[in-house]
């Protein structure tokens, strides 16, 4: 039988970090399925989509993820998922979207666009931001979304949505379909 886990973690960054990781997901007897990482401040976080058929896979994770946060001063968290893998991005009956939100850099931007998305009915699959120094050296910020619309939602109607709450951000905000091969 298939099981599947999300491990995450998070730590201050050095050389090393996913190398010691990927060797506890495989004497784990388990598989790295999908990941994502990235270094936020001084600080790494990382989180592993993993599976394995053994039925002791999990402990063994729990096991070495715990010596990983004693030796490295690491903070992990390990989540047995009971339903398995989702579909793949987008789901059935959704099609997938980018929103690309940029200005001048200020507290609400994801809250409000966030905000809009979910009271649309929109699932967030990705999301970025950036903060980097604009003209004249003010800070300019840029979040890009990757969600879900479901087929029932009209895009104009969403498109508009975004287009006011980014009025009242006075942020520019841009809706276009993805499409991936």
């Amino acid at each position: 039988m298939q099981r599947w886990f999300i491990l995450s973690a998070i730590g201050r960054d050095r050389p090393g970090l996913v190398a010691e990781l990927a060797r506890l997901v495989l004497d784990s007897d388990a598989n790295v399925e999908d990941s994502r990482m990235t270094i936020l401040g001084t600080d790494f976080a990382v989180i592993l989509l993993c599976s394995a058929t053994r039925a002791d896979a999990g402990d063994r994770l729990a096991v070495g993820a715990k010596q990983l946060e004693r030796d490295h001063g690491l903070t992990i968290l390990l989540r047995h998922l009971e339903t398995g893998n989702r579909p793949a991005v987008p789901s059935p009956d959704t099609q997938l979207f980018r929103v690309v939100a940029a200005g001048e850099d200020k507290a609400g931007i994801v809250a409000g666009i966030c905000g809009t998305l979910a009271d649309h009915g929109v699932n967030i699959a990705d999301l970025s931001t950036a903060s980097q120094p604009g003209p004249g050296g003010s800070p300019h910020y840029q979040m890009t979304i990757l969600c879900e619309v479901p087929d029932s939602l009209g895009e104009e109607g969403l498109r508009t949505a975004l287009e006011s709450e980014g009025d009242r951000l006075v942020v520019d905000v841009e809706l276009t379909r993805e499409t991936r091969s």
